[in-house]
C-alpha cells in the first residue's frame, strides 16, 4: 500500500519529526502561491499542507500508518486529489471527509482537523467517541469509581486521583466497532465544584469555624478532612483568616506523584452580644 502522504513530502515512512518538518518548509517554500505562479503550484501547495498536518501530528501520523490509503478510499492521496472535478473545493471535500478541518489547507496555519467519519468514500471510519463527565469533587480528589453511559453502554471506570477539569481520559474498547475493530471512549472530564473545598494546584483549602474562646484562650478542634477526622490544637489569640497547614493531605500530582498540602483557614466566629450573661456583656463594655 502506497503511503501516499510520505511521497508527498518526499520522505521515507521511517522519516523524523526532523526530517519531516525539513522537507515540508523546502516543499513550502516551492510552490507557495505568492512565489510559484504556475496554475498547478495551488494544488500542490494543499497537498502539501494536508500531508504535513498529518505526519507532523504523532496522533494523526499513528492513524494514517495504521490505515493508509484507505482514508482516501484505496487511491492514492495524489490520485484522490487529481480526480476531484475543477469547480469542487478540495478543501470542502477534505472537510467532509475528516469531520471538519479547523482553517482549510490553504496556508501552513490551516487545520487538518480530527479524523471523523469518511462518509461515502469507503475508507476506515474513526471509531473513538467523545463525551463529557462531571465527577464529584471528592472523587476528583480520592479517587474513585464513577458511573459512565456512552454508545448505549452503562459501566463503571476507575477516576485517578488527583485529575482535574480539562483532562481526558481514554477508555480502551469503548468506542465504535467497525469490522471487528473496536475504538476508545474519550472523556473530557469537569471537576464539580466543592462547597467545603478550594482546589489550588495540588494544596486543598477549607475554611473552618474556631469559636470565639478557642480563638482567645486557645483549644482542640475537630475538624473531618478528605481523609480522616483530625484533632487540630489552635493557639492562643488565633486570627480570623489564620491558616494552619496539614503537609501531605492535599492531592497527589499525577505527573510527580507528590501530595501537596491541605490548609485549614480559620473563621473566628463571635456569639450574638443578646445571648450573652448580663454582667459578661456589661463587664466587656466597659473593659473593652
Amino acid at each position: 500500500m502506497a503511503k501516499s502522504l510520505y511521497e508527498t513530502l518526499g520522505v521515507s515512512e521511517n522519516a523524523s519529526a526532523d526530517e519531516i518538518k525539513k522537507a515540508y518548509r523546502k516543499l513550502a517554500r516551492k510552490y507557495h502561491p505568492d512565489i510559484n505562479k504556475e496554475e498547478s503550484a495551488q494544488e500542490k501547495f494543499k497537498e502539501i499542507n494536508a500531508a504535513y498536518e498529518v505526519l507532523s501530528d504523532p496522533e494523526k501520523k499513528q492513524q494514517y500508518d495504521r490505515y493508509g490509503d484507505q482514508m482516501f478510499g484505496g487511491q492514492s492521496f495524489h490520485d484522490f486529489a487529481r480526480g476531484q472535478s475543477a469547480d469542487i473545493d478540495l478543501d470542502e471535500i477534505l472537510r467532509s471527509m475528516f469531520g471538519g478541518a479547523r482553517g482549510g489547507f490553504g496556508g501552513a496555519q490551516g487545520g487538518f482537523g480530527s479524523f471523523g467519519g469518511f462518509g461515502g468514500f469507503g475508507g476506515m471510519p474513526d471509531l473513538d467517541l467523545q463525551a463529557r463527565i462531571t465527577i464529584p469533587f471528592m472523587v476528583s480528589v480520592l479517587g474513585g469509581k464513577h458511573n459512565v453511559s456512552a454508545g448505549g453502554q452503562s459501566f463503571d471506570i476507575k477516576i485517578p486521583a488527583g485529575i482535574k477539569s480539562g483532562e481526558t481520559m481514554r477508555v480502551r474498547g469503548k468506542g465504535k466497532q467497525y469490522q471487528g475493530q473496536v475504538g476508545d471512549l474519550l472523556l473530557s472530564v469537569e471537576v464539580a465544584p466543592s462547597k467545603e473545598y478550594e482546589r489550588k494546584g495540588s494544596d486543598l483549602y477549607k475554611t473552618f469555624d474556631v469559636p470565639l474562646k478557642e480563638a482567645l484562650f486557645g483549644g482542640k478542634i475537630q475538624i473531618m478532612t478528605p481523609q480522616k477526622e483530625v484533632s487540630l490544637k489552635v493557639p492562643q489569640n488565633t486570627k480570623n483568616g489564620q491558616k494552619f497547614r496539614l503537609k501531605g493531605q492535599g492531592i497527589p500530582d499525577r505527573k510527580t506523584a507528590i501530595v501537596g498540602d491541605l490548609y485549614l483557614v480559620a473563621n473566628v466566629v463571635l456569639p450574638d452580644v443578646d445571648t450573652l450573661d448580663k454582667e459578661l456583656k456589661a463587664m466587656l463594655e466597659n473593659k473593652l
